[in-house]
């Protein structure tokens, strides 16, 4: 009988029933006598928890706190599955705690919700005090915008990877690409193909709206488009969504009006976080010369990168590991929370973020046309991601200091 090769999703499936998941919990301290439980637990933790009770910033040094993190999630928008729900988006949170664990020694527990309701951000509220910082992941916009914006302020950092996560990879990317073509960032003309979490994201950062300008200096322009067109301020339906009129207040600022092909029709650089094949051939040719471009849809970018060469493109990334210039936000969330958690932070600043995009685009001492940001499995980049926000969380304010 001839062996057939295994497809990556069967081989999958037969990984996480063997292991019945990825995670299990270890114990850091003995346990094998009397004393030992009376350390741990009973009685002595007593005084451990009077410590507590009379400064809680000691959690951080008598806890788990200072190095765990929640990875919080409803299931709404799982990577190119879609709202799935919570059990379903268990093996993806999983996959997520694995990443923190492996690249920046993270602990990670993922706390999936069936469905997102009236009582979340108080749930998540109260389960705060266990964690040194929470991630939100595979939320579906605008809830995940609304959710993060009313965690903010609960004393440790709470950060949307899908949004400011694949911000921070594509301005470094970004940088990089300016260092090999010689294009330089304040004259980029830049289109950004979606308007979900990602691309309003990725719109803020270019933007800088509540940036240190010392720290990133702005573009030229943005032109955002949605699945109805360009976004600008006076388009019909435009207020029901908060975040399109903050997109479309700071963007576009000529009142450019059409399609996806009408905005790139000039411009440097598009970024893509929309849909596949959404980009021609003839639409790149519409650039300026040497385009940049970045397609980030998953499973299947907005163009191929050999079509969008073939076109004239300078430079090329997408979210595919097969593919040169990967551009995976699995580069920044892990150096950011470790970064974050080494200070104790009580947030992630702006200058937190755009520290750790030039780290991570100075890392790369020589940036080429097929290699502008490093490995994603590189740990290195982890330490170097770290450090900066580390310094920048310091010199905003949101380290907290622990006696």
């Amino acid at each position: 009988m001839s062996g057939k090769k295994k497809d990556i999703f069967t081989e999958s499936v037969e990984l996480h029933e063997k292991y019945q998941g990825k995670l299990e919990v270890y114990s850091k301290v003995p346990l094998t006598n009397r004393h030992d439980l009376s350390l741990a637990y009973t009685p002595g933790v007593a005084a451990v928890c009077k410590e507590i009770a009379r400064d809680k910033n000691l959690a951080y040094k008598y806890t788990l706190k200072a190095n765990t993190i929640a990875i919080i999630t409803d299931g709404s928008r799982v990577l190119s599955l879609g709202n799935v729900g919570g059990y379903a988006a268990i093996p993806v949170m999983e996959g997520k705690a694995l990443l923190f664990k492996k690249l920046a020694d993270i602990d990670a527990f993922p706390i999936c919700f069936e469905n997102y309701h009236t009582e979340f951000v108080d749930e998540v509220k109260n389960i705060a005090p266990v964690f040194g910082g929470i991630a939100l992941e595979d939320i579906a916009a605008p809830k995940c915008f609304e959710l993060e914006e009313a965690l903010q302020g609960i004393g440790i950092p709470v950060m949307h990877d899908d949004q400011h996560g694949t911000a921070v990879v594509v301005l470094a990317a970004l940088i990089n690409a300016c260092r090999v073509t010689g294009k330089r960032f304040e004259d980029l003309n830049i289109v950004v193909s979606g308007a979900g979490a990602a691309g309003y994201a990725i719109t803020r950062m270019l933007c800088c709206i509540g940036y240190n300008p010392d720290l990133c200096s702005s573009v030229n322009d943005i032109i955002v488009c949605d699945s109805k067109g360009i976004i600008l301020r006076h388009r019909e339906g435009l207020y029901t969504n908060k975040y399109k009129f903050i997109i479309a207040d700071e963007t576009n600022r000529k009142g450019r009006m059409g399609t996806l092909e009408d905005a790139m029709k000039g411009a440097d650089v598009c970024i893509g976080v929309s849909v596949p094949a959404i980009i021609t051939q003839a639409m790149v040719r519409s650039m300026n010369t040497d385009p940049i471009i970045f397609a980030l849809a998953n499973p299947v970018p907005e163009i191929l990168p050999h079509d969008a060469y073939m076109a004239g493109a300078a430079i090329v990334g997408t979210s595919r590991g097969e593919y040169p210039n990967q551009i995976n936000y699995a580069l920044a969330f892990p150096g950011i929370f470790r970064g974050a958690l080494d200070v104790h932070a009580t947030r992630i600043s702006d200058e937190m973020k755009v520290a750790a995009a030039h780290a991570l685009a100075d890392y790369v001492a020589h940036p080429q046309k097929n290699r502008i940001l490093p490995p994603v499995l590189d740990r290195d980049v982890v330490k170097a991601v770290s450090r900066a926000v580390s310094a920048a969380a310091v010199a905003s304010g949101c380290a907290r200091s622990i006696d």
